[in-house]
């Protein structure tokens, strides 16, 4: 039996445009088997490298370069299914509207999205966020009292903090009630800048 490996070692190493060319052909025939659960691809964009990755459902996560790619790969294999693969062009229509948002020509993804990483209550916060508009903001207390728990703002603040689809649910809308950012996945800073490039448009 051949494997992936045997037919990669026979390139030859100065050819890597060869070499994505015959990655590409067999993610290409994994999907038509049906032996990708989560495909994935890694893009620019002006706050840094995103790693985007997708299931049959949808989107099901959206890693910033500081929470380590490897790492966030492998969560995907131990809690969705091994069975993940670099295939870019499954993720082409969420790579073209992220930068459309950058570019402030997109205030809401019309993507299909997969909540699997979220469960109960999170979820539910989730599944609140993108009611806040773009350019706006909603204290923790707020999102709370829309997800039908008052009292749980703490909750709702983990819910905002293990986000796994941040910039596409907008979890770096929802601030301290005295103004204060509070936390982010991507660090502070960054939550700064997505609520100032939103604020500009």
């Amino acid at each position: 039996m051949t494997t992936e490996a045997d037919v990669f070692g026979a390139l030859p190493a100065s050819d890597p445009e060869a070499l994505a060319r015959l990655h590409s052909r067999l993610a290409d025939a994994a999907a038509a088997a049906q032996l990708i659960d989560v495909a994935y691809r890694v893009v620019d964009s002006p706050i840094g490298k995103l790693l985007l990755a997708a299931t049959d459902v949808g989107l099901v996560r959206v890693a910033f370069a500081v929470e380590g790619h490897d790492v966030v790969l492998g969560r995907l294999a131990d809690t969705v299914s091994p069975r993940v693969l670099h295939h870019p062009r499954r993720l082409d229509a969420v790579a073209r509207e992220l930068d459309e948002y950058f570019a402030g020509a997109r205030r809401e993804f019309d993507l299909d999205l997969d909540f699997q990483l979220a469960k109960g209550f999170r979820r539910e916060v989730l599944r609140h966020l993108p009611e806040i508009e773009y350019g706006h903001t909603a204290s923790y207390s707020t999102v709370a009292a829309a997800s039908g728990s008052p009292r749980a703002v703490r909750a709702v603040g983990t819910a905002c903090a293990k986000n796994p689809l941040p910039l596409v649910v907008p979890c770096h809308r929802v601030v301290r009630s005295d103004g204060s950012l509070g936390q982010y996945a991507g660090g502070t800073e960054l939550k700064a800048v997505l609520l100032d490039l939103e604020s500009r448009q």
